[in-house]
């Protein structure tokens, strides 16, 4: 023998213009090492190590392409500029340069990573 569901009630409040409830501020979660603030402190490393994971991705395949080019195209290895064979001038001046554009990718989306996290902890 089944038994009917419950019946359904409307839940509804007169106090509309009440002043909502203001829960723990998340850096106290944080200070006091809650399972909340870790979870807070778990999410910005797992931004962070995907930020770094993505840079390191990015110069292993820009660093690993230059042995592909050579391969692929054999005027390449045999190419100066001003007496210094190809490889070596990307390797010694292009690398540098690309390097410092993702240094600085970097440095600006981890600042919008931290900033981003610091609203969240800051918030009422």
């Amino acid at each position: 023998m089944s038994t009917p569901p419950p019946e359904r009630v409307r839940v509804t409040s007169s106090r509309r213009g009440a002043v909502p409830h203001r829960s723990r501020p998340a850096a106290r979660d944080i200070d006091e090492q809650t399972e909340l603030g870790d979870v807070y402190l778990d999410g910005l490393m797992r931004a962070q190590l995907r930020l770094s994971l993505v840079i390191l991705a990015l110069m292993v395949v820009g660093l690993a392409a230059l042995p592909v080019v050579l391969a692929l195209v054999p005027a390449t290895r045999s190419t100066t500029v001003f007496g210094i064979p190809f490889p070596w001038v990307v390797l010694g001046v292009a690398v540098y340069p690309a390097a410092w554009v993702l240094a600085r990718w970097y440095a600006r989306q981890s600042e919008r990573i931290e900033s981003d996290f610091a609203e969240v902890v800051d918030e009422p």
